[in-house]
């Protein structure tokens, strides 16, 4: 039993460690906070958790006999380690191309834009048209104003594309992207009272209205807009002087 303990052991040592490298570097370049949740990543890390950190480990206890030959032995361990393996490359692809790479700001809302949804055509574009502010393999999340273009036939289009689903959104497009600070005074007006906010039930209000008091913040003023990642949503909290953001709450813990 001991030596099946000490395997066991030492495999689930080395899939930690190569768990927490992959996940640490992800979590800390683009996953924090609201990152993760926007997203909807936990699902694969929980794939990917269950089978390196439970099952690999696991099944090498059970496999780890002294009696055993040591080929078949390191035969067997192979083959599970192949196993941890291929499902920590399919969370590292699935999380990577699902990284969050902008915080947009457009029309009347936030969004979270994640790697997935821009394609290789407007990232070509962005990098001749807009290179300051085009993806790149390295990026790290970036808040940025995402305006409809000047053109009124172009914006019209964007739109109607995205309103029937039948092209991409402008936030999809970093060759339209401008720096944060310009998209100010555009946000200044789209921010609305709790009272007024959309897309909040009564009793998701009552909690943020909770936690905004908790948070010595200010409940009742002019000072939030939702910010989506596909149908999750988080509220923001912005300071109505400066417009520096103070709180990215989630209204759904009740």
């Amino acid at each position: 039993m001991q030596f099946r303990l000490k395997a066991f052991g030492l495999h689930l040592l080395g899939s930690v460690s190569a768990l927490l490298l992959v996940l640490g570097t992800l979590w800390l370049g683009w996953y924090r906070w609201p990152g993760w949740y926007l997203s909807s990543v936990l699902h694969v890390v929980g794939i990917v958790v269950l089978v390196d950190l439970v099952v690999g480990p696991s099944l090498t206890l059970i496999v780890s006999n002294p009696g055993k030959p040591g080929r078949t032995l390191a035969r067997d361990i192979a083959m599970i380690v192949t196993v941890q393996l291929a499902a920590l490359v399919y969370g590292t692809v699935t999380l990577w191309s699902g990284r969050p790479l902008y915080y947009a700001f457009s029309v009347n809302s936030l969004e979270c834009v994640q790697a997935s949804d821009i394609d290789k055509g407007e990232t070509a574009l962005a990098l001749r048209d807009n290179p300051a502010l085009a993806p790149h393999w390295y990026s790290l999340p970036r808040w940025i104003w995402a305006p409809l273009p000047d053109n009124p036939d172009t914006a019209m289009q964007i739109v109607n594309d995205a309103t029937f689903g039948s092209g991409k959104d402008v936030v999809d497009m970093p060759r339209y992207f401008r720096p944060w600070e310009q998209g100010l005074p555009k946000l200044r007006d789209q921010l609305v009272r709790l009272d007024d906010m959309k897309y909040l039930s009564k009793k998701e209000k009552e909690y943020v209205h909770a936690r905004l008091s908790a948070d010595g913040l200010a409940a009742d003023g002019r000072n939030l807009l939702i910010m989506w990642g596909g149908s999750r949503r988080v509220v923001a909290v912005f300071d109505p002087a400066t417009l520096e953001i103070k709180a990215l709450l989630r209204p759904d813990l009740v």
